[in-house]
């Protein structure tokens, strides 16, 4: 994939993936699992909350949904949005708790897509700041893009996509044409980046079953881990450890396309952080940087604590995160689809998108409480190859590794959002777009894939569906 920083620089990358398939049993998220498979399937409770935990719910709910404002404002629950800012609410990019999309030549703004940046580290000092921060952040623009800004601030830059066609045969001489993505970046606010920065771009990704990803135990995800390929099968399932800004200490990466956020609460205040513009007590500066004094200038919405969202607020948040519930799997041809479950396994795509597993013992989270799960992913970093890299380490990351994405609720993406992009770009069209541009690691399933019959490879793409 090319990245265009137009007057600034043309840089040509791959850029990242993930795969794509699904699972057994009708209850995925375990007795968390929501019946519900209509267009606010992805915003549901977990099934097994009490009411306690449904009035919890739903106040986190209201501070995910609703959008923040410039402060000051009447509403202090809600206001300090920006300076600079990506959207003022987190269900804007997470279109109705589900997946985002890419934003196309002619967007005005990305909205539901960002795109991270850094420099590589050179000099001790860039090596020292990688080494606790995971990156080097531009100079002028920081770790992120953000394309809008208060009145009185200037946006940082406009981005979106463009596409080529490329075409990819299967073996029985059919093929389809995929989309080769280009990165546009231009309308840069303060000035030319560092010649050597690094993109990523990244849609946001659904919110479903988050809690139960966070209760797996680290033993079991590293468990699986085989960064030697030990076992000589071509798979080296990596761990990222990440800086646990609480624990002040490094931690196992869970969330995000690289895995570089240890816990939901961290996801959450550094999405608050970077992607609204909104401070809190553990990430307590807008993401303002020494050539943007008018950013640096600009008015917040500190409450008495010294954050513009507290940690109450950013403890509702976090409650409802961990509980929004999977929806059940949706099987229209029993036959076909347990032809699919067979093939994936057969094509090895569950060496990475592994079925099960039983979340730990937590008392404080009993709906969450070993639960047996069927996410469809070991929570690893792995080598995607080089059409689906984005040349940007995260921590431990490098620059084709991305976290083998859940596929739980992949099926309903659509009926939920109203497209069926996928992958961390959201390049691929649908599952069999998604599979095909996986490389690295993965090439010997995408080519065992590309080896079936037509009615294999549709039985195969609906049980991911069903998923």
């Amino acid at each position: 994939m090319k990245f265009k920083l137009i007057k600034t620089i043309t840089i040509t990358l791959a850029v990242a993936a993930s795969s794509l398939v699904f699972a057994n049993p009708k209850k995925p998220g375990g007795d968390t699992t929501t019946t519900r498979i209509d267009a606010n399937a992805f915003s549901l409770p977990a099934a097994n909350l009490d009411f306690e935990g449904r009035l919890n719910f739903s106040t986190g709910n209201s501070f995910f949904r609703n959008p923040w404002v410039v402060a000051p404002a009447t509403t202090i629950a809600r206001d300090g949005l920006g300076p600079l800012f990506n959207t003022n609410g987190c269900q804007n990019c997470h279109l109705k708790d589900g997946r985002g999309h890419p934003a196309p030549v002619g967007a005005s703004n990305a909205v539901s897509m960002l795109v991270r940046i850094s420099i590589p580290a050179v000099t001790k000092e860039q090596q020292a700041v990688e080494a606790q921060n995971g990156v080097v952040p531009e100079p002028t623009y920081g770790g992120q893009i953000q394309d809008q800004a208060i009145a009185g601030v200037a946006p940082e830059a406009r981005v979106r996509f463009a596409y080529s066609d490329k075409t990819f045969s299967f073996a029985d001489g059919s093929s389809i044409v995929l989309r080769d993505p280009e990165l546009i970046v231009d309308q840069l606010g303060y000035g030319d980046m560092h010649p050597d920065t690094l993109f990523s771009p990244r849609i946001a990704t659904p919110m479903i079953g988050l809690g139960l990803l966070e209760s797996i135990s680290a033993e079991d995800i590293l468990a699986n881990a085989d960064s030697e390929d030990s076992n000589n099968d071509g798979i080296r399932g990596v761990a990222n450890q990440v800086w646990d800004v609480q624990q002040q200490a490094f931690n196992l990466g869970r969330f995000g396309w690289k895995a570089g956020q240890p816990n939901l609460m961290q996801q959450n205040a550094a999405a608050f952080n970077g992607d609204i513009g909104i401070t809190s007590l553990m990430f307590t500066k807008d993401h303002c940087t020494a050539t943007q004094p008018d950013c640096l200038s600009a008015t917040s919405g500190v409450d008495p604590d010294g954050s513009e969202v507290s940690d109450k607020l950013l403890g509702f948040v976090e409650f409802y995160t961990r509980h929004l519930a999977v929806p059940k799997r949706r099987i229209n041809d029993a036959e076909q689809v347990e032809l699919g479950d067979k093939l994936f396994s057969q094509v090895n795509c569950d060496s990475c998108h592994k079925r099960s597993f039983t979340t730990a013992k937590r008392e404080e989270l009993p709906a969450l409480s070993e639960q047996v799960i069927y996410p469809y992913t070991d929570m690893l970093l792995h080598d995607m190859g080089p059409e689906l890299a984005d040349g940007r380490g995260e921590f431990l990351a490098n620059g084709q590794q991305w976290r083998t994405p859940p596929l739980w609720g992949v099926g309903l993406t659509e009926t939920v959002v109203g497209h069926s992009q996928l992958l961390h770009d959201g390049r691929a069209r649908n599952v069999t777009e998604a599979i095909v541009w996986h490389g690295g690691e993965a090439e010997p399933a995408k080519q065992a894939f590309a080896n079936l019959s037509k009615a294999q490879r549709d039985a195969l793409v609906a049980f991911v569906n069903s998923l």
